[in-house]
């Protein structure tokens, strides 16, 4: 941004500009689609990958399906984890593809139903209509490449990062939902929400005359990034919590779901905890931004709204706790978990773009 503060004249259309505002809110959309993939259990509706049960229509009975359609979608899989174990083995990650091929349980096929395989369909669907947004994204920037590459490049990152993601997500289908992939795909897609955050922010940020002490500004900076750093780790304890949830229902069943709390291990009360000290953070940085916020108005009006994301992401996570964790609340979690990360890093933006033009006179996109 900072090399284009010549280019006075430049500005973005109306239609770039609304592109990327549906294709941010597509992506928090497909999280919340698979958050509900993920509470319901319908991960594996579909065996193979992109299409479902070899079909791009999935079946809506099991009678479409041939008899030994188990079998046959568990070698399927088995013979994507061995080209997977292959490229793991060139990265000097061997015994990992190893303990893959040999995990028995990878290899289970789940019957067919039919509620799980539309839930994961219609995710995919959603996935989709994610990819085309973004493809969009990338051919219309093509016209503002001369005044703004960074454009270009935000909007092309995107579609290499959701291609990368596509792919994960067909081996986490080939493993059977294994944790640790589950875990990277749902970082990789929150990267991809900061890559288009950013694309969003610098077609639509305008002349904005905010202005704060340098000294300010670096402390600013600096609680940021330690609030991102730590909602990450908290979603990512998020995903180690739920995997021990897996292995507890399996355990106790349905019927003992008012129990499943009480089956989980120390990550839940670190998870639980460190939810507090989120909060902390948080206030510290609104009440940073109280002492200034004659000068930084629209900046203090986000973290209200942050810190209003970080309460009722709270709020949701003690419904879970306390109310035999319905399966809604699940996915209102999750969304919720990556607004905050989505909001920090839009605010992170604001905080850096106002330290770029506090010596500048000039704009660089209007």
């Amino acid at each position: 941004m900072q090399n284009q503060t010549h280019n006075k004249s430049f500005k973005v259309s109306s239609y770039y500009r609304n592109l990327t505002l549906v294709t941010v809110i597509a992506v928090y959309l497909l999280i919340l689609a698979g958050g509900i993939v993920r509470s319901t259990g319908s991960g594996m509706g579909c065996p193979d990958w992109p299409k479902c049960f070899g079909q791009w229509v999935p079946p809506t009975s099991v009678d479409e399906l041939p008899e030994d359609y188990q079998d046959f979608y568990a070698e399927y899989r088995h013979q994507k984890n061995i080209k997977f174990a292959k490229y793991l083995d060139v990265f000097g990650y061997s015994e990992i593809g190893r303990a893959i091929l040999e995990d028995e349980s990878i290899k289970e096929e789940a019957a067919f139903n039919a509620s799980k395989t539309w839930t994961e369909y219609l995710n995919r669907l959603l996935g989709a209509i994610v990819g085309f947004l973004i493809i969009l994204c990338v051919l219309c920037s093509l016209k503002y490449l001369k005044q703004s590459k960074i454009i270009f490049i935000l909007a092309f990152s995107s579609l290499v990062l959701v291609l990368i993601q596509g792919w994960i997500g067909s081996v986490v289908v080939s493993t059977n939902l294994l944790s640790w992939l589950i875990t990277v795909h749902m970082v990789l897609a929150l990267v991809i929400l900061a890559v288009l955050t950013a694309l969003y922010f610098v077609v639509h940020h305008n002349k904005n005359k905010e202005k704060t002490g340098l000294q300010n500004r670096k402390k600013l900076s600096y609680v940021l990034v330690i609030a991102m750093a730590m909602i990450l780790i908290q979603i990512i304890l998020g995903t180690q919590v739920r995997e021990s949830l897996d292995i507890v229902a399996d355990r106790l069943g349905e019927a003992l779901r008012g129990s499943w709390i009480e089956g989980l291990g120390v990550e839940f009360y670190i998870h639980r905890s460190f939810s507090i000290a989120i909060a902390l953070v948080h206030f510290y940085l609104l009440f940073e931004l109280f002492k200034l916020k004659n000068g930084l108005n629209n900046i203090y009006r986000n973290v209200k709204i942050l810190l209003s994301l970080i309460i009722l992401e709270i709020l949701s996570g003690t419904i879970m706790a306390y109310f035999a964790i319905p399966f809604w609340a699940q996915p209102i979690h999750l969304v919720l978990g990556s607004m905050i990360f989505g909001a920090q890093f839009y605010i992170f933006l604001q905080v850096a773009y106002t330290t770029q033009m506090t010596n500048k006179k000039e704009y660089a996109i209007s």
